[in-house]
């Protein structure tokens, strides 16, 4: 659909004083003047903002897809008739998209809906707080548009919709991310989670300076001292704010009641039942069909690769959590991190079956394409996020799990990164000064219960990162950074370079001028 000519259904419904879900775009023939528009309250304007988040960055479908299924981290196998959905999944995890890709074209358009509707609200008098959070939700997505496909459409507030969409690529994108941050970041609120916020600012601020080099050369990244210590530098603004710690357990931090007791949550979407994102998504489509009460959709799994970085006693991997409203799990069943081998009925205990009647066993192994008489069970099953038992009973698609996007443990993970790539060292908080004593710090934590690492490499803390934030739509950008992402893998051959970015989808690219393809596609 032509950027130039879209408006997301969040800002059209905000106007008129209703906070709605981006679900939409409509085709805007003709564009109202400000005295045309009915009398609005940009209260109303920004919900419609943070509402736009929901679809493209919850769930499993957008970035999510783009940003994980790409990776080692999961794979979406054909199961006989099952998600061979013309192939695009396996386009994605095998590196052969093209610009007509149905997870690349509406992952950008709904990225772009966020843009519009966040510079749109600037022509309705906001509150400098308001301006500043509407901003930064803008700055958020431009960042996401720009490690995904190295351009961004933009316009100013007003402009002419008749007129092509202006393009930031590259540095400049990053350029107008770390601007737009330095402006704002003394209008925007010192919290709650659930809003933008002066240490998401710091956060978002870090990653920009971490994939400097990333977004200059992906192909061959460089890393400067004077970045990484600003990425060290705001590290420490935040572990020394206070406001933050690691949770007794580490899934606390994604629990329907993760908006109380997710101590390490720094920004996050707030979700109620009836009023959600697809967050759910995250344990539907991997939950098999018959595991009573979720009724899953038996697709996506996990990688052995991945599985097996963990230790044993590393409670990343799994465990038995009791989730509010949930069943009774008699049998102390693990029902977070990674489901392996036999599966239950956490309700009766009973073994589950697969639709022939087979026992449902998850396996290590898993195929791109599964044809064999267990398909149905092939692959470890990850999930991130515990079920909202609550929600499911009550049907529909909503969920109570805020979703998260950054939290402490990035944050002391990307300056432990900033200190091996050549930043000061520095003490903050109670995490040491080495890049070691960090990484340890988090390890050995109560929540995590993992060894203490004896040394510490950029591939040691690659794999690190792929420990702690699985399901969390970092690991492609971590990959690109780490040199890892083009390599081979199970059922995927060395990559072509111009897979770092995506293309433009084809629909933008007809018809803008000012759009030059991404090379190679």
């Amino acid at each position: 659909m032509n950027y130039t000519k879209i408006v997301c259904t969040a800002s059209v419904l905000a106007l008129l004083q209703v906070a709605s879900s981006c679900e939409l775009n409509e085709t805007l023939e003709g564009q109202l003047t400000q005295d045309q528009i009915p009398k609005g309250n940009p209260a109303s304007l920004l919900q419609g903002v943070y509402n736009a988040q929901r679809d493209p960055i919850q769930g499993h479908v957008s970035v999510f897809a783009l940003q994980e299924v790409s990776t080692d981290s999961r794979i979406m196998p054909t199961r006989g008739p099952d998600w061979d959905d013309n192939g695009k999944w396996r386009a994605l995890y095998n590196h052969t998209w093209d610009p007509n890709n149905e997870r690349v074209r509406d992952t950008f358009t709904q990225l772009e809906g966020i843009i519009y509707s966040s510079t749109d609200l600037l022509r309705f008098d906001p509150t400098p707080q308001q301006a500043a959070e509407s901003r930064f939700l803008r700055a958020w997505a431009t960042f996401l548009l720009l490690d995904l496909y190295d351009q961004v459409l933009y316009r100013e507030p007003g402009e002419n919709l008749a007129e092509n969409a202006k393009v930031r690529k590259g540095t400049e994108a990053l350029d107008f991310i770390v601007s737009e941050i330095n402006a704002i970041q003394k209008d925007l609120p010192d919290g709650p989670a659930g809003k933008a916020n002066k240490d998401a600012a710091r956060v978002l601020l870090m990653k920009c300076y971490l994939n400097k080099g990333v977004y200059a050369n992906r192909q061959a990244p460089t890393f400067a001292a004077a970045d990484m210590n600003q990425v060290i530098t705001l590290a420490d603004q935040v572990i020394n704010s206070g406001k933050y710690s690691f949770t007794p357990n580490y899934f606390d931090n994604f629990a329907p009641n993760n908006t109380a007791i997710g101590l390490e949550n720094i920004f996050t979407q707030p979700n109620t039942f009836g009023n959600a994102g697809p967050t759910r998504d995250l344990w539907k489509f991997v939950s098999h069909y018959n595991m009573r009460p979720v009724d899953g959709y038996n697709g996506p799994a996990a990688p052995a690769s991945l599985y097996d970085l963990f230790e044993a006693t590393d409670k990343r991997r799994g465990q038995a959590y009791d989730i509010p409203g949930g069943p009774a799990n008699t049998g102390r069943r693990i029902n977070v991190g990674f489901l392996i081998g036999q599966q239950y009925n956490l309700l009766t205990d009973a073994p589950l079956t697969t639709r022939s009647g087979a026992p449902l066993v998850f396996t290590k192994d898993i195929n791109l394409f599964e044809t064999g008489a267990d398909l149905e069970a092939k692959g470890i099953r990850p999930i991130k996020y515990p079920v909202d038992y609550v929600s499911e009973a009550k049907g529909g698609n909503g969920c109570e799990n805020d979703h998260v996007t950054f939290r402490l443990a990035d944050v002391l993970l990307m300056k432990a990164e900033a200190i091996l790539r050549g930043g000061t060292a520095t003490s903050a908080g109670s995490y040491g000064s080495t890049a070691l004593a960090i990484v340890n710090s988090l390890r050995t934590h109560p929540s995590r219960g993992a060894s203490a690492l004896p040394s510490l490499t950029l591939d040691i803390l690659l794999d690190e990162r792929g420990r702690e934030f699985y399901s969390e739509s970092w690991r492609r950008n971590d990959m690109i950074r780490f040199g890892k992402f083009l390599l081979a893998r199970k059922d995927k051959p060395v990559s072509d370079p111009k897979y770092l970015i995506y293309p433009i989808p084809k629909s933008q690219a007809d018809v803008n001028s000012n759009i030059v393809q991404n090379p190679g596609y």
